[in-house]
């Protein structure tokens, strides 16, 4: 026998294999011998016992990378992975720790990921935890939930954009957190870089020196050493006491159809090992620790975790909701106190969506049933429409959120689904709610246009508002100014953070946000504006419902409520949208907009006109004039009898978004 020897650069183990097996696994599967050495040594990393006891709490770090989207906080996991031995060097390595295929598509994080890394410093081997955030607005919830876990964040600024809307954001939620920052200036190997430039508005904003400012590029993996030795160095290991009773924080949650709900958990204090009984502070229900371990990048099971680590939990959890997201863990018949916990997801954007073809009804609920065990941020309610049919009005955290749900709907579910035109909840207070049956208390919550009460019995209508920040070259300050005076934003505060850039922060209504305002603003400004908002509760506003009728018929589904100030203009869009979607018919259709009783906006899709004089030539011109009336009468009694018949794709056509 003759065996082939492959020393495995990650551990130095020697691997061994019949040649022939080999030369026949690489014919059948196309590979190469270096990739097969690749994953051979990536197999051979992750099966790789490690003992966690040695890591002590003061050679723990546990960290996130935060930064505005695509200024390369995965490519950097990447290489603090590749340095640190996690994974092995390879050209394959991009966006390791985004699973979701969505994620490698679109190259954004959407959810946040954990991994641990092993790495000596100075003859002292450390266990560093990372964990990956988002960096889009719309995942601000992931974030907030991820430093929980941490002590100290490495905050990313690209060395071309610059200080983004989101890198604001997320420095004060780790500001207020009191976790130390670690500035990193990434990309510096780009030709368009301005590190010297960055590095002043970052002093401008935050206050950080320009010797704290870690330049670096993680593309090329240049610095990643200094990141590494600052995050050592820099941030302070977790206060967290072995010998105390089990506190453990659950963070974050996903689901497997084999096993159950998962939890990362955060170990403030104690052990917990397999066997060991454990309470829900928030269930109340007792379980059995079955597996804990650690990511390593892949789910790599450990023996125990101690205090200050990071790392899974899987207990027997038969859904996420009991993995609840900021309850505290301890052990059965040992209470400690809870820690402060997450105020629970809150969605900003609400839309309609339904099967294409009703017979697809229960696959579709099947596989929103699915995406919701890993995704509990979603909100769902049940609805119907006269138009599109059964389906279900969805809650989302804003527009990309919307966007990825209904992807992965179609990529892991191969689903058809209808979406509608997005809608943000509103609250409106009723007069005499207590004498009134369908209405229990004198505030509601409307979700759905068409369940907008009586103006007769509204005391006060609330929309929902937000702070945005929207930073932008002070060439473009005239048409920005513009942008947001159209649609109804309030100025708070403006300021420039260097020679060329200025950054407004605007009260929004979040109608008015939700649907093209980051593309027009990216449109007026060449693409260098950036936009991040945050939640600003409920502000008093004249709303009204405008509903919309076909000869007379009001149809429920095309009803909205809008400010009434922009009551005109909107209803004049929605018609003329309808005008060209419904197809002609044997008589003439008025469309119309109506305020309460009043009409807004009419307009009239012209009938079929039916030839009847073509056969008459000559004659006496009363034979003309017969066939004419008889004609008439006809359209009469047709517009009379005949309903309009709207088809699916019109609906479609003016309520999706």
């Amino acid at each position: 026998m003759i065996y082939i020897r492959v020393l495995c650069s990650s551990c130095a183990k020697v691997i061994r294999r019949h040649s022939a097996l080999l030369s026949k696994w690489i014919d059948h599967t196309g590979v190469t011998t270096r990739s097969w050495i690749h994953t051979t040594a990536a197999t051979c990393n992750q099966s790789k016992k490690i003992d966690l006891d040695e890591f002590s709490p003061d050679r723990i770090r546990n960290f996130s990378i935060i930064a505005h989207i695509d200024h390369g906080k995965s490519t950097l996991a990447d290489r603090l992975l590749e340095y640190t031995g996690t994974i092995s060097r390879s050209a394959d390595n991009k966006q390791v720790l985004d699973k979701l295929q969505v994620e490698r598509e679109r190259g954004i994080t959407v959810k946040a990921q954990t991994a641990s890394l092993i790495y000596q410093y100075q003859d002292t081997t450390y266990l560093l935890n990372l964990i990956d955030t988002p960096g889009h607005v719309d995942f601000s919830y992931e974030v907030s939930r991820s430093l929980s876990a941490c002590q100290g964040v490495v905050l990313l600024v690209d060395a071309n954009q610059g200080v983004q809307a989101q890198t604001v954001a997320n420095f004060y939620l780790a500001f207020e957190r009191d976790l130390v920052i670690i500035p990193v200036l990434n990309k510096i190997d780009l030709k368009g870089a301005r590190p010297d430039e960055v590095c002043q508005q970052m002093e401008s904003l935050f206050d950080i020196g320009k010797s704290d400012i870690l330049q670096i590029s993680a593309k090329l993996g240049t610095g990643i050493d200094l990141v590494l030795k600052a995050i050592i160095e820099r941030l302070p290991c977790p206060q967290a006491d072995r010998n105390a009773p089990l506190k453990a924080l659950i963070f974050d949650s996903w689901y497997d159809k084999w096993r159950g709900a998962i939890s990362s958990i955060a170990l403030i204090d104690g052990t917990i090992k397999k066997g060991t009984k454990i309470k829900s502070n928030y269930t109340g229900k007792v379980y059995e620790v079955q597996e804990t371990g650690i990511m390593y990048p892949n789910e790599q099971e450990t023996n125990t975790l101690y205090a200050g680590q990071v790392g899974y939990l899987i207990c027997g959890m038969k859904m996420t909701k009991e993995a609840q997201i900021g309850d505290t863990i301890y052990q059965d018949m040992v209470p400690v106190k809870s820690l402060p916990g997450f105020k629970p997801a809150k969605p900003m954007v609400f839309a309609g969506i339904y099967p294409v073809d009703q017979s697809e009804y229960s696959a579709l609920r099947s596989a929103i049933e699915k995406l919701l065990l890993n995704d509990s941020s979603v909100s769902v309610n049940i609805d119907s429409s006269a138009a599109l049919g059964q389906g279900w009005r969805l809650g989302f955290l804003g527009l990309l959120h919307m966007d990825v749900f209904s992807q992965r709907l179609e990529q892991e579910y191969d689903a058809s689904v209808i979406i509608t035109s997005p809608n943000v909840p509103y609250k409106v207070k009723i007069i005499g709610a207590k004498n009134i049956k369908q209405y229990k208390g004198e505030e509601i919550t409307i979700l759905n246009p068409s369940h907008f009460p009586d103006p007769s019995i509204i005391s006060e209508c609330s929309e929902p508002v937000v702070l945005s920040t929207i930073i932008t070259p002070d060439s473009y300050m005239g048409s920005v100014t513009s942008l947001f005076l159209s649609r109804r934003g309030q100025l708070k505060d403006q300021l420039y953070i260097d020679n060329k850039r200025i950054m407004f922060k605007v009260v929004f209504p979040l109608n008015e946000i939700i649907v093209d305002f980051f593309d027009e603003l990216k449109s007026i400004t060449s693409g260098y504006a950036s936009f991040d908002y945050e939640d600003y509760g409920y502000e008093s506003a004249n709303l009204v419902k405008v509903d919309f009728a076909l000869n007379g018929l009001i149809v429920d589904e095309l009803a909205m409520i809008c400010h009434s100030s922009k009551v005109l203009e909107n209803s004049k869009r929605v018609v003329a949208k309808l005008k060209e979607a419904i197809p002609r018919q044997l008589f003439e259709i008025a469309i119309q907009a109506k305020l309460s009783s009043k009409i807004l906006v009419r307009d009239t899709i012209k009938a079929y006109r039916k030839d009847v004089l073509a056969k008459c030539y000559g004659g006496d011109i009363t034979r003309k004039m017969k066939l004419l009336r008889q004609q008439a009468e006809g359209k009469k009694k047709m517009k009379r009898y005949g309903n309009v018949d709207v088809p699916k794709d019109a609906f479609i056509s003016v309520l999706k978004k």
